[in-house]
């Protein structure tokens, strides 16, 4: 019960702040992050199905697109998780970065992607939806550091619908440090 409890009030927080940071970006009460925003190698680590049995490690790594390739307000971005059960997600999205400071960093996303469990959680289905927000702290270097926390859904397309959240660690470094200009 308070599992179940827990689970709702982390898919709730995540959908309420989604909606929020679209309120207050549409209605100009905060900024969106600059405009020369570069593109980002985002790698994570964290807790898989983490409210519920079948926790695991969590391992991610994500590009998110640049500030030039922005669909209107949205960062695209690719990514691959794994898990220390074999689970595998594979899946692309949009993020909306909101500058809540010069330095903090919310950024609601939804993504969509194919799941399979190995010998970890089984979600239900191969295609699952992930929402969630992450909050970071941008360095001057741009590269930030955040905590995420986001939710494995299949939004009722199979028979079998348990979700899983994560909670994970980010560290976002820009490409052009990695790569050069």
């Amino acid at each position: 019960m308070k599992q179940g409890l827990s689970r709702k009030l982390l898919m709730r927080g995540a959908h309420v702040a989604a909606v929020i940071a679209g309120i207050l970006l549409a209605h100009g009460g905060v900024q969106r992050a600059q405009a020369e925003e570069p593109a980002f190698l985002a790698l994570s680590g964290g807790v898989y199905d983490a409210l519920d049995d079948d926790t695991a490690g969590e391992f991610r790594a994500e590009y998110r697109f640049a500030e030039a390739d922005k669909l209107w307000l949205f960062t695209p971005f690719l990514g691959v998780m794994v898990t220390t059960d074999k689970a595998a997600y594979a899946y692309a999205g949009l993020g909306l970065d909101i500058l809540l400071t010069e330095r903090l960093i919310l950024t609601p996303s939804l993504a969509l992607g194919a799941y399979h469990d190995g010998d970890g959680k089984n979600l239900g289905h191969t295609l699952e939806f992930r929402t969630g927000v992450e909050l970071a702290y941008r360095f001057a270097d741009r590269s930030r550091l955040g905590l995420g926390l986001h939710h494995i859904s299949n939004a009722g397309l199979g028979n079998h619908n348990s979700g899983a959240e994560s909670a994970v660690l980010t560290y976002a470094i820009p490409t052009d440090a990695i790569f050069g200009r």
